[in-house]
């Protein structure tokens, strides 16, 4: 298993709580011909944090960041979950317990062959701990290229 083709990047936004905000970061994306394949919206009274899957990081980083925005990349696993009760938690069954802190995670707006994908963010120091250990435990972890595409 090569690790690296499992990690998807994934774009981190920093928005103020103000009117507009979110609005104008999509239509960055959008204008830049990116196309948002899952996201998240973490947030507190003053800011948010959004979190990005998107058919071309690079491009929308780049869009995002000649617009003034705060950006950032981080590095998570999509991982294919059963779509059935109790899937999520023998996936989390399947993960080394020590040391171990799933920082948070998000579901992707689609289903492949009866399956959901979620994204899943640990440490970097132990991705590839993670991935292993999935893809030992029969879990399958997308590569990179089958998420943009998703």
């Amino acid at each position: 298993m090569n690790v690296e083709e499992r990690i998807t990047k994934q774009v981190s936004v920093f928005l103020e709580n103000k009117s507009g905000r979110l609005r104008d970061v999509c239509r960055t994306v959008g204008d830049a011909g990116v196309n948002i394949r899952a996201l998240c919206v973490a947030d507190t009274s003053d800011f948010g944090i959004l979190r990005l899957i998107l058919d071309d990081p690079d491009r929308a980083l780049q869009a995002l960041l000649g617009q003034g925005f705060s950006v950032g990349e981080t590095n998570v696993l999509a991982v294919q979950i059963p779509d059935k009760p109790g899937g999520l938690a023998g996936v989390l069954a399947a993960l080394p317990s020590e040391d171990l802190n799933v920082e948070y995670m998000y579901a992707f707006f689609t289903r492949l062959e009866g399956k959901a994908v979620v994204v899943f963010r640990v440490g970097d120091d132990q991705i590839s701990e993670v991935a292993q250990a999935l893809e030992s435990a029969g879990i399958v972890i997308m590569r990179a290229e089958e998420v943009y595409a998703i």
